[in-house]
C-alpha cells in the first residue's frame, strides 16, 4: 500500500531548490498582483508542451512560438487578464512544479476558469523546459469562441 504525507515537515532543500521554489513563488506572486510578466523566466528557446488532445497541444520550441501561438492570442481575447492563484509549489533538484489556478474574464463577458499543473525545469533562474497540464475543453473554448484581428 502506498502512502503519501500532506504534512508539510521540515525539507532539506539545496540551495539551488530554496532558490528555484523563491524564483517561482515569487514570480507568481507578482503575476497574481499585476506587476509582472511571469514568462519573462522562459529561456529563448524553452521547450514548452502542452498536454492533451486540442489543437494548441504539442511542442513549442521557442519562448517567441509560444507566446505568439498561446499566450498573445489568449491576451486578446480576455477583457481581465488571467490572475493565478496558486495552491502549491513543489521542488525536486532543477524541476519546480506549480499547481495552480487561473481566472480571467473573456471579451463577450464569460469568465474563463482554468486549473493548470506546470512542470518547470530550472536552469541559472530561468525556465528551460515546461510540461503544462490544463483544461483543455476551457482552452480550447476560449481560442474558438472569440474571434478578435
Amino acid at each position: 500500500m502506498i502512502t503519501f504525507s500532506t504534512a508539510l515537515n521540515a525539507q532539506n532543500y539545496s540551495k539551488e531548490e530554496s532558490a528555484n521554489k523563491k524564483i517561482i513563488t515569487e514570480a507568481f506572486q507578482q503575476w497574481h498582483n499585476g506587476n509582472a510578466h511571469f514568462f519573462d523566466l522562459l529561456t529563448d528557446d524553452v521547450h514548452w508542451e502542452i498536454t492533451g488532445s486540442t489543437p494548441y497541444s504539442k511542442v513549442y520550441n521557442s519562448k517567441q512560438e509560444f507566446l505568439d501561438e498561446v499566450i498573445s492570442p489568449l491576451n486578446k481575447k480576455l477583457k481581465v487578464k488571467i490572475k493565478p492563484t496558486v495552491r502549491n509549489i513543489f521542488v525536486d533538484n532543477d524541476m519546480v512544479i506549480a499547481l495552480w489556478d487561473g481566472e480571467a474574464l473573456a471579451l463577450d463577458g464569460k469568465p474563463y476558469l482554468s486549473s493548470y499543473s506546470w512542470y518547470m525545469k530550472m536552469k541559472n533562474g530561468k525556465i528551460t523546459h515546461v510540461v503544462a497540464f490544463l483544461d483543455g475543453i476551457e482552452f480550447t473554448d476560449i481560442m474558438k469562441r472569440i474571434k478578435v484581428e
